[in-house]
């Protein structure tokens, strides 16, 4: 959703596009299969990942978190928005993560 220059995306999770199947993997694949999910969505709404100013991300278990920096540190590069982690999350059957996401959009 696109409100005052932001996109609001909500609740992303670590499914294929073209299946709808959730990805195998450690935390670290499913986190990354999620903000590549994001990424698309944010394009979309004329924004993107480098415009990312908040991050809320919700584990199965604080131990899961490790994996989502490894993420993080390798979709985003350089750029880091803010992060917060919600431990314990009741997550769909076979998901390890799941992802918001508040954005700015380009301007110009």
């Amino acid at each position: 959703m696109v409100y005052q220059g932001m996109v609001h995306v909500a609740g992303q999770l670590p499914l294929d596009p073209d299946t709808g199947a959730v990805v195998d993997g450690d935390t670290e694949r499913q986190a990354e299969q999620t903000l590549r999910n994001i990424s698309a969505i944010l394009d979309a709404a004329g924004s993107g990942l480098d415009l990312v100013l908040s991050l809320t991300v919700f584990v199965r278990s604080r131990e899961d978190w490790p994996g989502v920096n490894d993420a993080c540190a390798k979709v985003f590069g350089a750029h880091r928005p803010a992060r917060a982690i919600v431990g314990g999350a009741e997550l769909k059957p076979g998901c390890r993560v799941e992802m918001t996401a508040i954005a700015a959009v380009r301007q110009g």
